[in-house]
């Protein structure tokens, strides 16, 4: 067992934990990610640090919060200057590799990556960059809407798909490459699916794989609960109203949402089969992630942008053979705490970053250390007027915004999230620690005020930036074809033969 392993990131987008089987659900068809849990270290409450996708993403790659990188929402910029998960590995002597999604925004689409082998599948630029002055508006073109929902079910080709069969093929020639390379530096190698996100369109072979299952409605629907005001924003924000929503279209789309699911597990048994057959499975540790969860019509609301179970809460399995057994960990951790274990696991020390971390490593949790843990959630994106916080400590969260009432969960006795005890006159005591705390991780004025320049200068950048001629930031992956396969400056035995694995 080599004392710096490889690894393997496999991250999912907006994949909710309690849709797969080793989380509990009785009717998806996950095997692999399964049986990869059922040997590795299965985290029961993980979070996202920020319920959407260019935050959450962030926070993985930097161990840092959207307050300390500015990573705010969808369209916001990660300077050149912070240090990514990736600039760790490589300076530690770790080949780095990405296919697939990062959402990374701005000119640098690498930060920290020596290769990246596809392009984004969401824009690089501020184009989506959300303007808190006029809350009461919808961006159209951009914002979520209900025909994710409506317009559920089958189809053999989507954007996603193309997108995502793309990343699986590159990421298993990553592998290939990998283990033919002359270039003996073990390697970190992330593949990043879109799916399960929506739209919830699988192909038929996937949609198939459900007839006849009695899919689940949510447990709990928007009448069992009191719609806070952050619910009533996302509602607005999503057009709910302009697209009524019926019990057969829940269900279909959650049919086709478990599709795609096990559309990204076949991918990931493809994956962990390419490390059998190259023999590269005993010195690899594999990561299962996502940057947050879906709703998929719990309390009446779909997608994320919310710290409800649903949309918070993601699926983290570290699978490490010969480091750790199999075991279920309840401590509750983050995004935040991966970047500091991959730092420990490529040989390094977390008290040598650079500057101080968020996060802490997971790996004395993975060897079945006790550990109180709190876990610090933002949320400054489309839907919010204000900084949403959230404190995750034991059983209970607190969800803190200032322009709404507080919210306090025990989810121990309440995991459905149905009464907030925040109300509740034995809980005032609890309600003001966890408000002392808050008052002394943030000062929420100043957040807000950030973030309302930040959206600014953004939006103007991003108009000037379109008058005249305009230069995208999107990545484009470089191929040179020159030197792939078979050339005439090339010998042809000593192509074949460095092409070929095992030798």
């Amino acid at each position: 067992m080599n004392s710096r392993p490889n690894v393997l990131v496999i991250m999912y987008d907006q994949l909710t934990p309690a849709a797969l089987g080793c989380y509990g659900s009785r009717v998806t068809q996950s095997p692999h990610i399964d049986r990869l849990a059922a040997a590795g270290v299965v985290f029961d409450a993980a979070y996202t640090n920020s319920p959407l996708c260019t935050p959450a993403r962030y926070c993985l790659m930097t161990g840092q919060l959207p307050s300390s990188t500015r990573g705010y929402d969808n369209a916001a910029y990660l300077a050149s200057t912070i240090p990514t998960f990736a600039h760790y590995a490589r300076a530690a002597g770790y080949r780095t590799v990405l296919s697939g999604k990062m959402h990374f925004v701005g000119p640098d689409q690498l930060h920290g990556f020596e290769e990246r082998r596809t392009t984004d599948i969401y824009p690089a630029d501020f184009g989506w960059t959300p303007d808190w002055r006029k809350p009461d508006e919808r961006i159209d073109w951009w914002y979520h809407n209900m025909e994710s929902v409506a317009g559920a079910g089958v189809a053999e080709v989507t954007n996603q798909l193309l997108f995502d069969d793309e990343v699986g093929f590159h990421a298993v020639r990553a592998l290939h490459d990998a283990a033919r390379a002359d270039d003996r530096r073990p390697f970190l190698h992330v593949a990043s699916f879109t799916h399960p996100h929506d739209p919830y369109v699988t192909r038929q072979e996937y949609w198939d794989r459900y007839e006849g299952v009695d899919i689940p409605l949510p447990e709990v629907s928007a009448a069992d609960v009191a719609a806070d005001p952050h619910t009533l924003r996302l509602r607005a924000a999503c057009d709910m109203e302009r697209t009524p929503i019926n019990e057969a279209d829940v269900r279909r789309a959650r049919r086709a949402y478990l599709g795609n699911i096990s559309y990204v597990d076949d991918w990931t048994g493809r994956l962990l089969q390419t490390l059998e057959s190259l023999g590269l499975a005993d010195d690899t540790v594999v990561i299962l992630l996502a940057d947050h969860g879906d709703m998929l019509g719990e309390r009446g609301l779909w997608y994320k942008m919310n710290f409800f179970e649903g949309s918070a809460r993601i699926p983290l399995i570290v699978h490490a053979p010969g480091r750790f057994s199999a075991r279920r960990v309840s401590t509750p951790v983050s995004l935040v705490d991966v970047l500091p274990t991959l730092i420990e696991l490529s040989g390094g020390a977390v008290t040598d970053a650079v500057e101080p971390l968020a996060g802490q490593s997971l790996l004395p949790l993975c060897a079945g250390k006790a550990e109180d843990r709190t876990v610090v959630g933002e949320y400054a994106a489309e839907g919010a007027c204000a900084p949403i916080v959230m404190l995750r400590r034991g059983a209970l969260k607190f969800v803190h915004c200032p322009v709404d009432p507080d919210q306090l969960y025990d989810l121990a006795t309440d995991p459905g999230e149905r009464v907030n005890l925040a109300g509740h006159p034995e809980r005032t005591a609890t309600i003001a620690e966890f408000r002392a705390e808050v008052a002394q991780r943030w000062d929420l004025a100043r957040l807000h005020r950030d973030v309302l320049q930040d959206q600014a200068r953004r939006r103007f950048v991003m108009e000037a930036l379109r008058t005249g001629v305009y230069t995208p930031w999107e990545f484009t992956p470089m191929r040179d074809a020159s030197n792939e396969y078979m050339r005439n400056h090339l010998d042809l035995n000593v192509v074949e033969r460095s092409a070929r694995w095992p030798r």
